[in-house]
């Protein structure tokens, strides 16, 4: 009797021996998932772990300015309505007017029927009916005279700390009596009030009556 149960006890500490290593990756096993609901935060609900693209505020009429470094105005961005969100700091505007200035020349409005200011405040897409438009300038003592321009396309974006307001879809560029059209966009650098169209350009240039130069 003694005989058999010291074989039953050897015979116990040989299968405990054999199935020590499962019994040390499954304790392994649930002490690391342990660990990780220990630590894992609460999940939260849709809502509040995802922010969603909604507006926070809504403004009629509203204004936006920038400076220059010597103070003055750089440029001023208007709306009839502003729509401001939260998740990205992004800003839709109604019927957007976005004026331009540079030193001694004439301001430049760029507008259209819908907007969208990125939430760094450095581009400005317009959609639907944009334009840019330059009134004619009279000479001044450091600047020549300039005719009435007018570009209209479909799409206009504005790099605003480039000064440059660009589209890649047809545009017509109205330039005193002159008229051109281009099926691959243009660039329009503001600096030099300068318009560079792209693609195939087709129109008419027509020489402005001396009194108008």
């Amino acid at each position: 009797m003694q005989l058999n149960s010291q074989r039953i006890k050897i015979s116990l500490t040989r299968t405990l021996l054999r199935l020590m290593p499962l019994i040390l990756m499954g304790a392994l096993t649930l002490m690391t998932f342990w660990l990780v609901q220990k630590n894992t935060p609460p999940e939260s609900s849709m809502l509040e772990r995802v922010r969603l693209h909604e507006p926070d505020y809504i403004i009629k009429d509203g204004t936006l300015s920038a400076l220059n470094e010597q103070g003055s105005t750089k440029y001023r961005v208007l709306g009839n309505k502003v729509i401001h969100y939260d998740d990205d700091a992004s800003i839709d505007i109604e019927q957007p007017r976005m004026r331009l200035f540079q030193p001694d020349k004439a301001p430049v409005t760029v507008k259209s029927n819908t907007g969208h200011l990125d939430g760094d405040l450095t581009i400005l897409e317009l959609f639907d009916n944009a334009s840019i438009f330059r009134p004619a300038q009279a000479a001044t003592a450091t600047e020549p005279a300039t005719l009435r321009m007018l570009a209209s396309s479909s799409y206009f974006k504005v790099l605003i700390n480039d000064d440059i307001v660009e589209t890649d879809r047809p545009i017509t560029l109205e330039q005193g009596m002159s008229i051109m059209h281009s099926t691959d966009g243009g660039i329009f650098d503001n600096i030099q009030q300068s318009m560079t169209l792209s693609g195939q350009v087709k129109g008419r240039i027509e020489r402005a009556p001396r009194s108008a130069q």
